[in-house]
């Protein structure tokens, strides 16, 4: 009998489960692309607010302490924000000689907004069949709005925007169905 394996039975959990003092979800351990882990929700979120993107080659030419200190480093002041936008370039640029592709700089504004769930991430909501209550919204941290935001978008599997909406108490919500007569979205049974 021949046994396949999958690129999951071979790679081991991401060193970034363990690691203390970042936010990490159990939905990233999936993030695969061609064989590789891709870069975790907290990276992604600083390089925005930094404004690198990093390519995943890039991404992965870096050894294991340069990618935690990614995670790791602060980029929240204008200074920490610097820093960070200027070590992480140091190290696109040492790795491939190039500069580092550059992206608007700044937080993304829709996951900073705690009062209003935004309207592109409502409709994908509304897709899986279930609304975000604004109270839920409310409780999130920036950084699991942030990947909601990010999963919601063209060019994200849809595989991972429903783990990370039951992992973060989302999709446990009431789901809507349409309501054949006025066009309308309404509540309905809870998802289990």
């Amino acid at each position: 009998m021949k046994v396949q394996l999958t690129v999951k039975d071979v790679i081991s959990p991401s060193p970034f489960r363990s690691l203390a003092g970042i936010e990490y979800f159990d939905f990233e351990e999936e993030f695969m692309e061609s064989n590789m882990r891709c870069i975790p929700m907290i990276v992604r979120f600083k390089m925005d607010n930094a404004g690198i993107k990093l390519k995943l080659s890039e991404w992965s030419a870096l050894n294991q302490q340069e990618r935690f200190a990614l995670a790791l480093k602060s980029c929240s002041s204008e200074d920490e924000i610097k820093d960070y936008h200027d070590y992480l370039a140091a190290l696109v640029r040492k790795y491939t000689g190039k500069e580092p592709t550059l992206i608007p700089a700044g937080k993304e504004p829709l996951a900073d907004n705690w009062e209003r769930i935004p309207e592109e991430l409502a409709e994908k909501a509304g897709s899986f069949h279930c609304v975000i209550p604004g109270e839920k919204w409310q409780q999130l941290t920036i950084l699991q709005r942030y990947a909601l935001l990010k999963l919601c978008r063209p060019g994200h599997e849809n595989k991972n925007f429903p783990k990370a909406m039951k992992e973060f108490g989302v999709l446990g919500t009431a789901p809507i169905f349409m309501n054949g007569h006025d066009g309308h979205y309404k509540p309905d049974e809870r998802i289990v």
